[in-house]
């Protein structure tokens, strides 16, 4: 029998699981905390070496919870946060922290992206540019660390670095280049245009390879750190969304994912590269081949993170039975959950969170609901632009542990929703491309076969969800009405 590692580079987690690869069943799991530097307001950097700790004592201690000969691991795979920037140098060693997703020090840069006109970019881009993408992060390094970036062997994602610490090889797959803002998605390779908009040089980006080719072998200095045998195959991996995608056994279209997490992000599957002309949404390279499109917004579980935080309630358990007990529509009262910008359909860092329609009878139970119909209503209109042809929606994410919040989901889209089985997703995925890359199964088809079945299917409520249709087309005209507001404001 053998077994499979998949380790996940998250934002604020790091996890590694050990994977049965005869049954795709996770047998142990471990995870560490993740800090995120902000040396400026607007900047958000993390350690690379702190991400080699936390995976390195992440698999020792599933490892050793699984109970496994560490002899029979056959292959190590790796998922991680998308649009960070690594920079490698001659020693293949990170010259400076990492600038992550979250960092916004590149809005300067991407408005000079934008002068290029949105028609112009939707020729080549994959989705508009935004701040904490590859692409814009060069270039704002390219203006004010020159020094640095001439030091530089390889500009590498986050997970790319950490597999770089595993094996010694510097390299890139599809799913994690696509979105740097500096890959063609068509063709898959890397995008003379847009590295020359950036202003990179091409010879910076790394070569790309398939997400379940190997890469490299464990080197003896990763083992001894691991408690892993030398020698074990590690593939290229693949970013997180596509990893998890691939957890649920997400690889042609069909279904669509629904993820309810800190973000909200719909996730639909492309047989062919669909680029939105209005550049609302993205589309991606598929850690399985093909494509998917991406919608997101910014703040789903982090709008209701902020509001139990303001309340000072106990838990979400607690803020979810307060909004199960006010009736649909919070008695007039709807939010715009753009509390940290938003993306998806409005592309708009400076768009500004609201509550409208406050009157005194308004409880802590009102606002509980109406973050959570926001949250909603911000995902249906992702769902419309990036996956109004899926035969099936899958919801996962800390939200669908919400009877109330679920429902509110399934009644706002107008759509039966099927709640994800299992867990891990992202590094399950990780395994199963370590797998196909071992050789332990033929391909990805027959890894996600092994997969458990969805089962549990919320339905939606006709009648609620009438109700809020008309609603929604009150949330959509809201932002119209105040955008020129938000963006006045400042701060």
């Amino acid at each position: 029998m053998s077994f499979l590692i998949g380790i996940d580079l998250g934002t604020t987690q790091i996890k590694s699981i050990v994977l049965e690869a005869d049954s795709a069943r996770v047998l142990a799991a471990a995870e560490r905390e993740q800090t995120i530097q902000q040396p400026r307001p607007g900047w958000a950097e993390q350690n690379p070496a702190d991400w080699w700790a936390a995976a390195a004592a992440t698999v020792r201690e599933a490892v050793a919870a699984s109970g496994i000969d560490p002899a029979a691991i056959a292959g190590i795979g790796l998922s991680g946060q998308m649009h960070g920037t690594v920079l490698l140098g001659a020693d293949g060693a990170p010259l400076r922290p990492a600038i992550i997703w979250a960092d916004t020090r590149s809005r300067p840069q991407v408005d000079d992206l934008l002068a290029a006109g949105i028609p112009a970019l939707a020729r080549v881009a994959p989705g508009r540019p935004a701040a904490g993408f590859m692409g814009p992060t060069l270039k704002w390094l390219a203006e004010h660390e020159p020094e640095t970036l001439a030091r530089t062997r390889a500009a590498v994602q986050p997970k790319d670095a950490l597999r770089w610490m595993l094996t010694g090889e510097i390299g890139s797959e599809p799913s994690d280049a696509a979105a740097t803002w500096l890959f063609d998605v068509a063709r898959g390779e890397w995008s003379a245009a847009l590295a020359e908009l950036c202003a990179i040089d091409p010879g910076l980006l790394p070569p790309v390879r398939a997400s379940w080719a190997v890469a490299g072998p464990l080197t003896p200095a990763a083992a001894e750190e691991s408690g892993l045998p030398p020698g074990i195959p590690v593939v290229h991996g693949a970013a997180d969304l596509p990893a998890q995608a691939l957890g649920y056994g997400l690889r042609a279209p069909g279904t669509a994912l629904l993820t309810v997490g800190t973000g909200g992000q719909v996730f639909h599957p492309l047989a062919a590269p669909r680029i939105d002309p209005d550049l609302r949404f993205y589309v991606f390279n598929h850690a399985a081949g093909g494509w998917y499109a991406q919608a997101a917004i910014l703040a789903a579980g982090l709008a209701l993170r902020w509001l139990r935080d303001v309340l000072g309630a106990s838990d979400f358990p607690h803020l979810s039975a307060l909004a199960e007990a006010v009736p649909p529509g919070a008695e007039g009262l709807i939010f715009l959950p753009y509390l940290a910008g938003e993306r998806t359909p409005h592309m708009d860092p400076a768009a500004r969170g609201a509550f409208v329609g406050l009157r005194l009878h308004h409880g802590s139970g009102h606002l509980a609901r109406a973050v959570m119909e926001g949250v909603a209503f911000a995902l249906a209109d992702c769902l419309d632009l990036a996956a109004a042809d899926a035969a099936r929606i899958i919801a996962s994410g800390g939200a669908t542990k919400s009877p109330v919040w679920r429902q509110i989901l399934a009644d706002v889209l107008g759509r039966p929703l099927a709640l994800g089985a299992g867990a891990n997703h992202a590094c399950v995925g990780a395994a199963l491309l370590a797998g196909v890359g071992a050789g332990v199964y033929p391909d990805l088809a027959a890894a996600c076969a092994l997969l458990p079945q969805v089962s549990t299917v919320i339905a939606p409520d006709p009648a609620r969800a009438a109700f809020y249709a008309e609603r929604r087309a009150v949330y959509r005209g809201l932002y119209g009405t105040l955008r020129k507001d938000m963006h006045a404001l400042g701060g």
